[in-house]
């Protein structure tokens, strides 16, 4: 495993960067002003404009075996490679729109095509219809005649937990595993047990030990596991997961659950490397396109990324 800490984000934060987290605070303090969880996620919507525009890029909408899906097609990109992305919002609100453009960053740097997942959201879907429905995408994509080690996945905060608990279902299922994921900024941990719970506290501008446990308890239902390995990965047996890269925030309360996966999953065999971005916020690289952390961070994992889909 190797794990490398950021020197660059060591000063001061771009103001680009501070964006989100004042969109964190926005975000935090409308959440006691929401009527309902609609309107909770309506304003959420807005978060997409976080991202600046991927220019050259086209987004057609898809159903992707019997998931709403969007893909981001970068002009004259490699058809036949594929990222499969899966947005943050911590189960209950994000969508394939608040993402189309940051996993539209991704593609165009890459030179594939990216299909952008819009699974069910929770407290109406518990899991595994999250799980399941990362699933049934990657069947699909399978069903296209798109070669397993032509697919990547990558995801941020719960969608960054789905990277690998997808992985985990499709590799019980006998499914051949893609070439790579690319977990950011991941929530794994459904006992919200995490060390950097306590002593990030008050640095994430976000999220807190009660918010999470909240938005576990939404995602898990009533009867739910939070040791339930489809939910929670610190808890499976991580053999034949292909090579991953973490990106994670230094000031995020959900550090600690990549640094976890990580060392769980190095014990397991699989090939990890972690970056820890010190000073930065959860999902910062929403503001692609805008920020230098955050275009450094894509960068980053671009260049791991495309030798594995053969786009050298």
């Amino acid at each position: 495993m190797t794990t490398k800490l950021d020197q660059k984000t060591h000063g001061k934060p771009s103001k680009q960067v501070e964006e989100v987290g004042n969109w964190w605070i926005k975000i935090v303090d409308a959440s006691t002003k929401h009527e309902s969880l609609s309107a909770a996620r309506d304003f959420g919507e807005n978060w997409a404009g976080l991202t600046a525009e991927p220019r050259g890029v086209d987004y057609i909408e898809t159903n992707a075996g019997g998931v709403p899906a969007i893909w981001a097609v970068p002009k004259g990109c490699t058809e036949d490679r594929v990222i499969l992305c899966l947005h943050g919002g911590g189960f209950f609100s994000g969508s394939m729109y608040t993402h189309r453009k940051l996993y539209g960053h991704f593609a165009k740097a890459i030179g594939c095509r990216a299909l952008i997942l819009g699974y069910r959201l929770s407290p109406e879907n518990v899991h595994p219809a999250q799980v399941n429905d990362t699933l049934a995408a990657y069947r699909w994509l399978l069903d296209q005649e798109i070669r397993a080690n032509h697919i990547a996945l990558i995801g941020d905060s719960a969608g960054g937990g789905l990277s690998i608990t997808a992985l985990l279902l499709a590799r019980d299922k006998g499914l051949p595993m893609p070439v790579a994921t690319m977990p950011i900024s991941a929530w794994f941990d459904m006992e919200v047990i995490g060390a950097s719970m306590e002593f990030n506290a008050g640095k994430d501008l976000l999220l807190n030990r009660d918010w999470v446990r909240t938005m576990a308890g939404m995602f898990l239902g009533e009867n739910g596991d939070p040791r339930d390995p489809y939910a929670n990965p610190l808890y499976a047996d991580l053999t034949g997961l292909p090579p991953m890269y973490i990106h994670v925030s230094g000031d995020e309360v959900l550090l600690d659950d990549s640094l976890r996966l990580a060392g769980h999953a190095r014990k397991a065999g699989v090939d990890v490397s972690l970056d820890i971005f010190p000073g930065m916020q959860h999902s910062f690289q929403m503001a692609a396109g805008r920020a230098p952390e955050s275009d450094d961070s894509i960068s980053r994992l671009v260049d791991w990324v495309k030798p594995k889909l053969g786009l050298i």
